[in-house]
């Protein structure tokens, strides 16, 4: 896919000007080599934009010459300036530097539309045989080429960067902000592999927040959105970015451990157990006086367990935690009854 003239002239405004310069350098370089001028200059745009008002190197008058100039539509060849009609009032021809010699090719968007020009300039009069218009029409290709490959590499990193961020969307939770379903339960197998290679335990935690029904029946569904929001953001800041929160169900959360032994899995459920329970959380005139149930389960006790399993033994841990009258945190272990 190509861009249109607006895009690459968006696109080199953008840019620096040292990036643009640097791109463009070499092809100025054999321009001036090959034709054996003053200077080569590649311009877009407003002089204005490119060139500093404090800056008076020659460089600099000749780039203002240019910029000055009407940009071409089609090839234009000054071999001497004084006799051209369009030029030879101009300061910098008729006064010092006393520009002599112009040429200028314009340099095209994909759509055909002028972007800019490549141009000669020097201090005497010469010749320009059509040999030598035909190898400037060849560099000006190589410019708009350069132009072109630019356009479609930012094109394909800004593609890539949109479907970066479309991959990551369809991973999180529209609502509460933390992994889907989906996402954390991938994250678990990875977890679940890589920690079995390396022979670290992985832990995991299943949580749920207690009587989240009566706030949804009592104050509304927009209200019970809002404590899940609540609840998330600090369930979030009780882990360390190495570890994963995803919500598992309605108002249920998995936290993935890695390398995280069991006794610590159950020091940070109980963490996030007081992180909800310590303090009331307000929502307009209402308050709430939340709780959550946990259940904890690792690979420590159960070595040979996958991660279906290890969920599975969290549940049993959950419901336990649950009898024991919820607002509390519970291990699981092999005597535990399996949730029929």
């Amino acid at each position: 896919m190509q861009a249109d003239a607006a895009t690459l002239m968006a696109e080199l405004a953008g840019a620096s000007s040292a990036e643009t310069e640097q791109r463009l350098l070499p092809i100025q370089r054999i321009g001036r080599r090959l034709f054996g001028v003053a200077n080569c200059l590649i311009t877009f745009g407003d002089a204005r934009a490119n060139s500093p008002e404090n800056e008076r190197s020659m460089a600099s008058i000749e780039a203002a010459f240019c910029y000055s100039v009407p940009q071409p539509r089609v090839p234009m060849v000054v071999t001497d300036t004084r006799n051209e009609q369009s030029l030879r009032g101009h300061r910098l021809v008729f006064g010092a530097p006393y520009i002599r010699f112009y040429v200028a090719y314009p340099i095209h968007g994909s759509d055909g539309t002028p972007i800019g020009s490549i141009s000669l300039i020097d201090y005497a009069p010469r010749a320009f045989s059509d040999e030598d218009q035909l190898l400037l029409a060849d560099l000006t290709q190589i410019v708009e080429r350069e132009l072109q490959v630019r356009s479609m590499n930012a094109f394909q990193l800004d593609l890539q960067k949109k479907n970066k961020t479309l991959r990551r969307k369809s991973l999180i939770d529209p609502l509460i902000g933390t992994w889907n379903r989906g996402a954390i339960m991938r994250i678990l197998a990875i977890e679940s592999v890589r920690c079995d290679k390396v022979g670290v335990p992985l832990s995991l935690i299943v949580l749920d927040l207690d009587f989240f029904k009566k706030i949804n029946d009592s104050y509304g569904h927009p209200a019970g959105d809002t404590v899940l929001v609540k609840v998330a953001s600090r369930l979030r800041s009780c882990i360390r970015p190495a570890e994963a929160l995803g919500r598992y169900g309605g108002e249920e959360f998995l936290v993935v451990l890695p390398a995280t032994s069991e006794a610590t899995a159950m020091a940070v459920a109980e963490r996030m157990r007081r992180a909800i329970a310590e303090q009331p959380e307000v929502i307009g005139e209402a308050s709430f006086n939340l709780s959550i149930s946990a259940g904890v389960a690792s690979t420590e006790t159960f070595p040979a367990a996958a991660a279906e399993e290890l969920i599975s033994r969290a549940d049993v841990a959950l419901y336990a935690a649950k009898d024991a009258g919820r607002n509390c945190v519970r291990q699981a272990k092999p005597d535990l009854p399996e949730l029929s």
